[in-house]
């Protein structure tokens, strides 16, 4: 329960920074990167549906196919977020109606387009969610199909945004192109650092002391294995264990004090999978 609470918490405040990203920064530039959302500016020029009413519609229209092609399953986290998402963007527009952007600074305009969005993407695919829009077509390509779904979805996005600079200016367009291409490494880089973990090989004479800190004030495990030093020769043991950025700098500062002639080599690692940290 405590797990599933804190999911649903990260689903919500990551969802609403998305809400918060697209509507007062890409919208209102006429941005078109990003799938459905970049697909609702377009539409918005026509005068048919503002962009948040054509997100909501399309978004639900995709969810529902997503629950009969995809199941129950699909629709717990896909589509709570999708449907708050959608939710958010038509009640900011009516709360908060906008006629022009917040700066005269296009650039400025264009990362809070691309940060925000991304980084709420980021913490939903890091707990196995996401928004919907394109990630529910990709879901039911990907169930049906052999298609590399990853370069189908990147290629809708490239149309779309290519029409982006037929429908608005040329200017427009290449602050698109230029979110596109950053929004993907983007997302990438803010996984990375959400999974970020230290770690440790220790080589020292005597690993009980930092095993048992180890084990009985960090709760983390270790795994020991004897070696020789090459140019001494002596007998010793390297400690394995990985540790989160606080418990790294714990352990860093109980060696120093404690054991001040060990040797540490100290890496930054973003994929570790076991107990205490990623299932498979």
């Amino acid at each position: 329960m405590k797990s599933q609470f804190k999911n649903f918490i990260l689903m919500t405040v990551s969802t609403l920074i998305m809400a918060v990203g697209i509507y007062f920064f890409k919208f209102v530039n006429n941005f078109t990167f990003g799938g459905i959302t970049g697909l609702a500016v377009l539409i918005a020029k026509t005068g048919i549906v503002s962009a948040s009413d054509f997100t909501f519609i399309t978004n639900m229209v995709l969810l529902a196919i997503g629950f009969f092609v995809l199941g129950k399953k699909f629709a717990a986290k896909t589509g709570f977020c999708s449907i708050l998402l959608s939710v958010s963007l038509s009640a900011l527009e009516r709360i908060f109606p906008m006629s022009h952007p917040l700066t005269d600074q296009p650039v400025l305009e264009l990362a809070f387009a691309i940060a925000l969005p991304a980084f709420g993407s980021a913490v939903l695919f890091n707990i196995g969610a996401s928004s919907g829009g394109t990630d529910v077509v990709a879901m039911i390509m990907k169930k049906y199909s052999s298609l590399d779904i990853g370069k189908a979805l990147m290629l809708t996005d490239f149309i779309i945004t290519l029409t982006g600079c037929f429908v608005f200016d040329i200017e427009t367009g290449l602050y698109s192109f230029l979110g596109l291409f950053v929004r993907s490494f983007m997302i990438d880089g803010f996984i990375e650092s959400l999974n970020l973990s230290k770690y440790f090989n220790v080589v020292c004479k005597n690993p009980e002391p930092i095993c048992n800190y180890i084990k009985e004030h960090l709760n983390r495990s270790a795994t020991i294995v004897s070696g020789q030093g090459a140019f001494s020769g002596e007998n010793k043991y390297i400690i394995f264990t990985v540790l989160n950025r606080v418990e790294a700098v714990k352990l860093r500062n109980y060696i120093k004090e404690n054991s001040p002639d060990a040797f540490l080599l100290i890496s930054n690692t973003s994929e570790i999978i076991g107990k205490g940290f990623h299932s498979i």
